[in-house]
């Protein structure tokens, strides 16, 4: 994604195994989190100084309306604001994350405001005319005019991304009203791939049942909207407490596999799944394919069901388990025995030591602080780096061209199988620009970049670049994402369950011709055999590879 610095910077996508951490496992906690945006320090108007109190009768209650940002144009935006014990309280939704009101006043008919998130600041002044807001926002390098219509009472405070609170079927449902309402409104192409017609008779079906589903019901059931839109963009965010379950599963050929447990589930490590409670696997991946984009590859949707399959909040709100907390795996080992298993979800945040089958993992497995890691493979002469953001690549680039100068080396192996994304412009200028530079490193045979059904969002984008711009070789498994699709995300906050919408804001195409989709030139599908004997196929043919 293009780089942004100002208020409503855009969040990255970022999908992440569960396990590790660092492995391109099955997309649990799939969704996209917030890209931090820079510390911005801003000088509050002399109006905020003066006045820190509010009391019965100045302004409050939610306000819908638009923002215009000189850097990003008009977004919506919408505030969320109570008086409480003398002090504003409250929420600004932005397209970008859901700022929190840290200082307010009223006086005469001005209201003041400022807003924190993850260390960007925002003020507000505006004029109260009645139920209009007017007025402007401003940060350290950003400003515009905002324009809010008060449109009901204030809402409950709380986090966006925490789980629902008890809701009452007619909050649901206006929730639902503002979801079907709101995402075709802001998605530049909603029914390119679902018509409207169909997109609104799932909503009106899932209205219909609202009265007898449970909250992780109808977390599916708008989830399910969502995706019909079709890309891996758009979707709805689990909260955080979303139950995931102390193991991963991958697919081999038709199996899928335990590919790694917290301590304690030992037993279950490496042995296939036969059935989640009473549901066979096959069944359990058509339920769970509901809530993948219509519109990707298959091979992503898969990777994505992978992630639901062991998270209790899907395998709740699909039916196939009457515990989000506490799901049975009936399990085949290699050598003939089916054994039961129950795993207890995980507290919100809990990361266990992670148990995988290999004793020994190879580099591309291994974690990596920050964006990346280069390493020396001096018997192959080789320089391989396993790159895991499109992001602060300042340092990675550096160690590459150093390398370059100092060891000469063969090869150069970038390994973007993991990537969870960032801006694709950094990819340009530190990965790309340079390399594509060097005339001993960009030719065949030398340059490679390893690629996977989750090299996602910014990292895909990059991988089609490097094949247009470079002489690479990309090596592995086709992208999972679509290279000519509806990017860049922003996102909104349901009013009242507080789930956070996905959705794209833009279109790009990487590539041309027929098919949708970044082919590796040379296909390379990992066994379960190298899996759990720690070995890597895909860097192994790029260092084996002779003209």
């Amino acid at each position: 994604m293009p780089p942004s610095t100002h208020l409503f910077e855009r969040p990255m996508d970022m999908p992440i195994p569960a396990s590790n951490r660092s492995l391109a496992l099955p997309i649990k906690n799939r969704r996209p989190r917030l890209l931090p945006g820079p510390v911005i320090s801003v000088l509050l108007l002399s109006a905020v100084a003066g006045y820190s109190q509010c009391r019965s009768g100045d302004p409050n209650g939610r306000f819908d309306g638009s923002a215009t940002s000189a850097q990003a144009g008009k977004l919506n935006v919408s505030l969320n604001l109570s008086c409480v014990s003398g002090h504003y309280a409250g929420t600004l939704d932005t397209p970008t994350g859901l700022y929190t009101v840290t200082r307010g006043s009223f006086a005469e008919d001005r209201l003041s405001l400022q807003f924190t998130l993850a260390g960007s600041v925002v003020t507000v002044e505006a004029r109260v005319a009645g139920n209009s807001l007017t007025g402007t926002f401003m940060t350290a390098d950003d400003k515009g005019p905002v324009q809010l219509e008060r449109t009901g009472e204030a809402l409950p405070i709380a986090a966006a991304g925490s789980s629902p609170v008890s809701l009452t079927p007619q909050q649901w449902r206006e929730d639902l009203v503002y979801l079907i309402r709101e995402l075709p409104k802001r998605h530049p192409d909603p029914f390119a791939s679902t018509s409207r017609t169909a997109f609104e008779a799932a909503a009106a079906d899932l209205n219909a049942r609202i009265d007898r589903l449970n909250s992780d019901e109808i977390y599916i059931g708008f989830d399910h909207l969502a995706n019909l839109i079709g890309d891996a963009h758009t979707y709805v965010k689990f909260p955080d407490d979303n139950a995931n379950l102390p193991l991963d599963i991958r697919r081999f050929g038709d199996d899928l596999r335990v590919v790694a447990v917290a301590p304690g589930y030992e037993q279950a490590l490496g042995a296939r799944v036969v059935a989640i409670q009473d549901t066979p696997i096959a069944r359990a991946q058509q339920l769970a394919a509901t809530i993948a984009p219509v519109a990707e590859t298959d091979s992503l949707k898969e990777s994505r069901i992978e992630g639901f399959l062991t998270t209790g909040m899907a395998l709740h709100g699909l039916d196939i388990t009457a515990d989000r907390g506490l799901t049975r795996y009936t399990l085949a080992t290699d050598d003939g025995k089916q054994l039961m298993v129950d795993f207890r979800a995980l507290s919100p945040g809990e990361e266990p030591k992670w148990i995988h089958p290999a004793a020994q993992w190879p580099i591309s497995e291994q974690p990596v602080d920050g964006s990346g890691k280069c390493t020396w493979l001096g018997s192959a002469a080789t320089l391989s780096c396993n790159v895991h953001k499109i992001l602060d690549l300042g340092s990675i680039s550096r160690e590459i061209r150093d390398d370059l100068r100092r060891d000469h080396p063969d090869k150069v192996v970038i390994d973007l199988r993991q990537n969870i994304g960032g801006d694709f412009n950094l990819g340009l200028k530190y990965l790309i620009g340079p390399l594509r530079k060097d005339k001993e490193i960009n030719r065949k045979g030398r340059l490679f970049v390893l690629i996977g059904v989750n090299t996602f969002s910014a990292a895909m984008s990059n991988a089609a670049q490097f094949r247009t711009m470079t002489s690479a070789l990309l090596v592995g498994q086709p992208i999972g994402e679509r290279p000519n699709s509806y990017q860049e995300p922003r996102q909104f906050t349901l009013p009242n369950s507080r789930l956070v919408v996905r959705y794209s804001s833009r279109y790009y195409k990487f590539v041309d011709g027929p098919d949708n989709v970044v082919e590796p030139d040379k296909v390379i599908v990992p066994t379960w055999e190298d899996y759990k004997n720690g070995r890597d196929p895909v860097l192994e043919w790029a260092l084996e590879f002779r003209n």
